[in-house]
Formats: structure tokens, sequence, C-alpha cells
């Protein structure tokens, strides 16, 4: 292992020799100790000893030297070696040098001469000393921070700032809240069809390569990941806005996946995307040596049922009447009613709307322009006037036939 050097600088040879036998007396078991006749020679001597990763723990300069006076000197290793302690040592150094020194090189001490041995001695070894004491606290402030980093990655921060959590340490069991929340649902369509074809391995590289392009849109739109369930992913938003626009968004990125993805024996894969808002307890569940945070209610259930509603719609994303009542402006988005139903699990019926921004182009054109007539056709099937919703639906089909939504409605009519 490399000893760790401390320099001296000072321009009077005579003076260097001093200090040096006065440190190899206290400090050479320890320490190399060097000597340099300059500032520019101090200076070299500090970018050869630290490109060979050496440690220079202390820096004693004279102030009066003729090419580089000691504080300026100070502060230009401070800029290469910012750890290092730097102690001056001279009779002419005036207040402003030392306040120089002091703000620029973050002077440990200033040593008048002559000096007395004792004094020095003592200002080396303290001056050492707190320079591993230094270093110590930031080794274990960065393994603290690599920890804190390594942990927010199964607990992210804003899981506590809901919690109303400053620390980590101050989660306890059964810590709970009520907040106003919306919930995404993102799940990959025919995923287990999918898999088959895959080796585990693949299958395992496959899924952190989805999820991996997914996350950053999420944590984008201000939201973050509750868990994810094989390849599903439940996100949780404060903002409506923020999910819709995040679920608008993964689409157009799954597009860009689907191009880039390293399987070109895989079909592209869609995704459906559920989305609902309103209250909900979120807090943490478990026992005292092994808990988790979660999300509980029933706007958790009726978001993972509209998700799967997307399936039967073939409506890449479907929100809740309660998710469209809390957007900002409903009207900034290409949003039609689909159905009212009352979903598996669920008593009470609830409206869906389907989201038609991430759809493709021409599409999306066909959804729009039926829009009114779709609406229509739908006034007039609640209202059981079937031979009129009969014809305005089919009016749809004969503009946009990739409408399925249109298509159920006629399977209904026909079955009655």
């Amino acid at each position: 292992m490399k000893k760790a050097v401390i320099l001296c600088v000072d321009d009077e040879r005579a003076i260097l020799d001093s200090i040096r036998d006065q440190l190899i007396d206290h400090f050479a078991d320890e320490y190399n100790i060097e000597m340099a006749e300059g500032g520019e020679e101090a200076l070299e001597i500090c970018e050869e000893l630290l490109e060979d990763n050496y440690e220079i723990p202390i820096v004693i300069s004279d102030y009066i030297m003729p090419d580089l006076k000691g504080d300026e000197l100070l502060k230009r290793i401070h800029v290469i070696s910012p750890p290092t302690v730097k102690v001056m040592l001279t009779g002419q150094a005036d207040i402003e040098a030392v306040g120089n020194a002091i703000n620029y090189a973050k002077l440990y001490r200033y040593i008048a001469k002559p000096w007395d041995v004792e004094d020095l001695v003592l200002t080396v070894s303290e001056g050492i000393k707190s320079y591993f004491q230094d270093k110590q606290l930031k080794e274990k402030t960065q393994e603290l921070e690599r920890k804190v980093k390594t942990f927010r990655k199964f607990l992210p921060g804003q899981f506590l700032n809901l919690l109303n959590l400053k620390e980590y340490d101050e989660i306890n069991l059964a810590q709970c809240t009520q907040k106003t929340i919306t919930i995404l649902f993102a799940d990959i369509r025919s995923f287990t069809t999918l898999s088959e074809k895959m080796t585990p391995q693949e299958n395992f590289n496959f899924i952190n390569s989805y999820l991996n392009c997914m996350g950053p849109v999420i944590r984008k739109h201000s939201g973050f990941v509750d868990k994810y369930i094989g390849d599903a992913i439940m996100a949780l938003f404060e903002n409506a806005n923020d999910a819709v626009n995040t679920a608008i968004e993964m689409l157009f990125r799954l597009s860009e996946y689907n191009q880039n993805q390293k399987y070109p024996d895989i079909a592209p894969i869609t995704i459906g995307i559920g989305i609902n808002t309103g209250p909900l307890m979120m807090g943490t569940v478990g026992e005292n040596d092994r808990m988790q945070t979660t999300v509980i209610g029933d706007v958790v259930n009726l978001a993972a049922r509209v998700e799967t509603l997307t399936k039967t719609y073939q409506a890449p994303i479907l929100i809740t009447e309660y998710t469209r009542e809390q957007l900002k402006n409903p009207k900034q988005y290409a949003i039609r009613k689909i159905d009212t139903v009352v979903v598996k699990g669920k008593t009470e019926s609830a409206t869906i709307f389907e989201v038609l921004d991430s759809i493709p182009p021409l599409l999306y054109e066909k959804k729009v322009k039926i829009a009114s007539l779709f609406e229509n056709a739908l006034v007039s099937y609640y209202h059981q006037k079937l031979e009129k919703a009969e014809i305005l639906f089919q009016e749809c089909l004969a503009q946009c036939p990739e409408d399925k939504a249109s298509r159920i409605y006629l399977e209904r009519i026909y079955s009655q």
C-alpha cells in the first residue's frame, strides 16, 4: 500500500531542510515527505502524485515565493485536490492573503515564522487526522446515499410524501392515510401466448426491456409505479391529467419500442390501459419483519376491471367517468363515451370513455368523424329506440369498419 504524502513548499532550501528533518522525526514511518522549492514545482509534484494515486493529506506552504505566492498556490491545489488540508507557514503574510487562502483554499491553519516545533508537529498531526476523518465521513455518506438510492428503487419517495413521512426510518406497520388518487393499470395483450415463444431468460429480459421503456414515461408525468404484476404495471398519480398524458405517451413509446425491440420473431406487442380516480387508503401492510406499501379501495379494483375492458372494446385507453370529471379541461383530449357497465365484482354501474389521442392517425380521423353519430346511436340505444340505433351503428361501421364498439352494440341489438 502506498504511503500518503506530506508536501512542504518553500523557496529557501535551508527552511525546507529544517521542516523535512522535523517531520521525518515524527511522521516518516507512516508518510512520505516531499519537498518543493516553489509554487510551480509544487503543482507539478501534486499532479504527478495524484496521477499515481498517492494521497496528499496535507500541504505546508510558505507565503512569499518568487514564482507563485502561497495563497495562490493553495488555492490552485484546492482545485485539483479539495480534501487536502492546507497550512500556510510564513512571517510576512498580510490579512488579505490569509483571507484569500481561507475563502478560496479552505486554509486549515496559519503558522507564523519562526515556528515552534511542537506546534508544527501538532498542526500536521491534527491536520492529517482531520483529512482522514473527512475522508471516512465522505465514504460513509456515499455508502448511505447508495443504500438510500437502492431503497428508493423499491419504495418511491412519492409514496412517503403522500404518507406525510420525511424519512424512510419513520415507516411503521399499519400507517395509512386517505387520498384521492388516479390509478393507471397497463397490461400487455396475449402475453402468455407471446412468452411461449421465448426461453425463461428471454422472457425475463423482454419484460425488463419493456418496463424500462415505460417507467421513465410514468415518472416524467409525476407518477410512480406502485407495483409490477408480471407484465402489468400499476401506477399512481395525484393528478388525473398526468395519468391520461402518461397513457397517451406510453402508447407512442410502445410504437417506438416495437420498431426497435431485439426479438425479430416476436410480433409487435399491444397494451391496454385502464384509468380510474377516487378516494383510497394508502399505507403499509404485512407484519413487523416484512411489510410493503400498498393502496386499498374500490377505486383500485375498478381501474383493474376497466383495463380488462380495453380487450373487449379493442380500445387502447379507457377511463372512467370519475377520471373524466377530474380532468382540468376534458376538451383538450379526443374522448368519446363507450358504455355504462357493471364490471365484474361490482354492483354499481360505471360509465367508461375511450381516449382516442394515441391511436393511429387514419383510425383517429375516422373515429373523430363518427363521434357525433356514435353518440346519437348510444342515446337511441339507451332509450330503447333499437331500430334507429341499429341504423346509426351500421352507419358508424360503414364509415369506420374498425370500430369494435359499434359492432358490439349491433350484436346486442341483434340478440334482443
